[in-house]
């Protein structure tokens, strides 16, 4: 719309030139963001106080990084624009047709990626862009000379991703281009996230070590078969839970990783033990990469190993053991938000309420549920032992347990940092189990019991959570310097305990600290500037070129707040939804894919549908409100009920009921987008400028509120985030009543 000389190129030249220039710079963008490491940490430590030179460079490379992403998107946008100028009576259909084409790639996303590798995926995506443009650019021989060959190196980067040059890690991960650990023994992707082994730091008799997305995550022990080559274990953090054990229990391992969890449970007498992980290739690691060095576990009689989400597995699972026990037990994606995700769609429903509550309710009335994972700064800011701690108290105080601190046992052991054991049970301990309890943390170097029933115990956060009166421990929470209130499956951000008033405050230099409390938050504080930053300049600022046309054309401002509403709507819906589908769905890769495709699709079947029915748009409108309103309604309040249910279904069943819950939805919102755009005054000569201008204020919109609903989510939850979302989408229909009939 702003470049006149582009709207006047026929389809036949203009449609083929964009997808070849999207699947062009698809290869190049990736090869330039693979070798453009971008340290986030140290671009946010640069601005407190502020370090100009530190904070242009890493800024630098990240506007480098979503240059490279803009730009095959804005080939395919020009493509897509060419296609809707051209008919616009045809809108609805045109726009069906290209949320179809996107929820069948959703769809293919989670296999091909599995068998291509996200490299290969990305080349993969370069050549159908290229390919889509071959029909109509048959005429052109030129194009066609040029596409060829652009779709032969695509073609190749699809078939060998291996030879594509892998992402440069953040250099704060362990596999940092600047002093990683060594060769890498074995890599795979997976749609879950990248495992690496590398070797450990101690030679070939060290542990070899088990890196997720670039970090370290767990280690494969060497075990020769040998019960005595275990002996170590009797004084290893991993003997704590067993101290307290009935002889023989049966163990469930949620995060069985590396495998050390099992063999422990083996030397200590376990009658069987199952081990679940997300992950099949770190599975695959146990069971034929590295069965040689683990001892071949997955051979052993005693041993189950199972590849699972581990709340979908413990719904489904058969028996009652007699220990749950959590290691550590998600990629910790959402804190290593700091240089990834900033709390985006990565959150673990591990370590909620309602995952307490499930827990226990599996357990015999002496079973024990054990949670273990590291702190990095356990003085001085014990945040993720006290968060759980306070969650597991708030379950309990569900099942009409008021005396939590006679039900958990807290000990701390130092290591390479600070490892917290958590033993919860629905019995309280007597007081044999305690002294045994003690006698076994005494028996680990660098152990300390930090609660115990009737131990001398140290005055600190940890005793505070479990000890304090319910009137005083919310006074102290007031007072706390972090936010380390119980989670729930309605906001499951364990890992933000710091408030966003409190994240723009000054923070360390880089390179006092390495870690943070509050970095994600101010990242993702930083990514909503930058965003909002982005889409202004490349949404917004171009329409200054068509001020001449702004003063004349009419109602603009209804259809703005219309088309930004239905924007800002759709996110927040669609964000809120694939993360309440995580939780159903187990995997967050499978949550996004399956609730994108569903969203695309039955959105495109709205469009598709509604386009037939033009006739009938003015009357529809305030019908599809009401209709609207009652489904967000029972999303908010209904749907969580109905997927409990369902939890343990098998994963293709699970898949069909997202996908049939979320089809009414979709078909609904597809409405609104070719009503608005029919609702546009024709009679008005600027009437192509007001569709441009109605669909550069519904892409603004989108693009800020994907980052905006994972902020509010975080401060209010996500069925708040859905009824605001709700609120949205009514205002933005009262504005688009407010514009006459053609």
């Amino acid at each position: 719309m702003v470049f006149p000389r582009l709207r006047r190129l026929p389809p036949c030249k203009m449609i083929p030139a964009s997808g070849l220039v999207a699947g062009a710079s698809t290869a190049l963008g990736y090869l330039a963001i693979a070798a453009t490491p971008v340290h986030a940490l140290k671009m946010m430590y640069g601005l407190f106080p502020l370090a100009a030179a530190t904070v242009a460079w890493e800024g630098g490379k990240l506007g480098l990084i979503c240059g490279c992403l803009f730009v095959p998107f804005l080939g395919a946008g020009l493509a897509v624009a060419t296609i809707l100028l051209r008919d616009v009576d045809r809108v609805g259909q045109l726009y069906g047709a290209d949320l179809l084409g996107g929820g069948v790639g959703c769809a293919l996303a989670v296999p091909l990626i599995a068998l291509l590798s996200p490299p290969g995926c990305v080349m993969l995506a370069g050549l159908v862009f290229v390919l889509a443009g071959l029909r109509p650019a048959a005429r052109s021989r030129p194009l066609v000379a040029l596409a060829l060959p652009v779709a032969g190196v695509l073609l190749l980067g699809a078939i060998f991703p291996d030879r594509l040059p892998d992402p440069v890690p953040d250099p704060v991960k362990t596999m940092n281009p600047l002093g990683g650990p060594g060769p890498v023994l074995f890599s795979r992707w997976s749609p879950v996230f990248r495992v690496d082994v590398v070797p450990g730091f101690g030679g070939e008799e060290s542990p070899r070590l088990i890196l997720h997305d670039g970090l370290i995550a767990s280690a494969l022990h060497p075990f020769d078969g040998d019960p005595r080559s275990l002996a170590p274990l009797d004084t290893d953090v991993r003997s704590l839970p067993f101290g307290v054990l009935p002889p023989e229990p049966r163990v469930l391992i949620i995060g069985a990783a590396g495998g050390q969890e099992i063999l422990a449970s083996l030397h200590f007498g376990a009658s069987h033990v199952t081990g679940v992980e997300l992950n099949p290739v770190t599975l695959s690691l146990l069971t034929t990469h590295f069965a040689d060095l683990t001892g071949h576990l997955a051979e052993n009689p005693r041993v189950t190993l199972v590849n699972g989400e581990g709340r979908s597995f413990l719904r489904r699972a058969p028996g009652r053991p007699d220990l749950i026990w959590f290691v550590a037990p998600d990629s910790y994606a959402a804190m290593n938000a700091a240089t990834s995700g900033a709390f985006v769609l990565s959150e673990s429903y591990l370590y909620t309420v309602e995952m307490v509550l499930e827990s226990v309710a599996r357990l015999p009335p002496d079973g024990l549920l054990c949670v273990q994972f590291g702190e990095i700064d356990f003085e001085r800011k014990p945040n993720r032992t006290a968060r759980y701690l306070a969650t597991a108290r708030e379950a309990f105080r569900r099942l009409g347990i008021t005396d939590f601190d006679r039900h958990v046992l807290v000990s701390t052991t130092r290591g390479f940092w600070v490892t917290a054991t958590i033993l919860l049970r629905r019995s309280p301990w007597t007081p044999a189990e305690v002294s045994r309890f003690e006698e076994r943390v005494a028996a680990v170097p660098g152990s300390v019991v930090r609660h115990a029933p009737g131990h001398a115990n140290l005055d600190g956060p940890i005793e505070r959570v479990v000890s304090l009166a319910p009137e005083a421990l919310e006074g102290w929470y007031a007072e706390y310097p972090f936010d380390v209130r119980p989670v729930t499956d309605d906001a499951p951000f364990f890992w933000h305990f710091v408030p966003f008033r409190q994240a723009a405050a000054p923070i360390a230099r880089y390179g006092e600290r390495w870690f943070e409390e509050g970095t994600g938050e101010r990242l993702l504080l930083g990514l909503l500037v930058i965003v909002t930053a982005f889409a202004t300049l490349v949404l917004l600022a171009p329409l200054v070129a068509l001020r001449g046309a702004w003063r004349a054309m009419p109602h603009k401002l209804p259809a703005g707040v219309f088309f930004g509403a239905i924007g800002t709507g759709f996110m927040f819906l669609e964000v809120s939804l694939i993360q309440r589908f995580t939780l159903f769905l187990g995997f967050p890769t499978y949550s996004l894919t399956v609730t994108l495709c569903a969203l695309l699709v039955s959105t495109g079947i709205g469009s598709l549908w509604w386009q037939r029915r033009a006739s009938e748009f003015s009357a529809a409108i305030r019908p599809l409100s009401v209709v609207l309103a009652a489904l967000v309604t029972f999303y908010a309040f209904g749907l969580s009920p109905i997927l409990g249910r369902a939890a343990g279904w098998p994963l293709p069943a699970r898949v069909a009921l997202a996908a049939g819950c979320l089809f009414p939805l979709g078909v609904c919102l597809g409405a609104f987008m070719p009503i608005g755009l029919r609702k546009l005054p024709r009679t008005t000569p600027h009437h192509e400028e007001l569709v441009a201008w109605s669909w550069a204020v519904n892409c603004f919109f989108s693009v800020v509120s994907s980052v905006l609903a994972t902020i509010l989510a975080m401060v209010m939850g996500f069925t708040a985030v859905m009824l605001t979302a709700l609120a949205i989408y009514l205002i933005g229909i009262a504005s688009l009543l407010q514009i006459p009939e053609a």
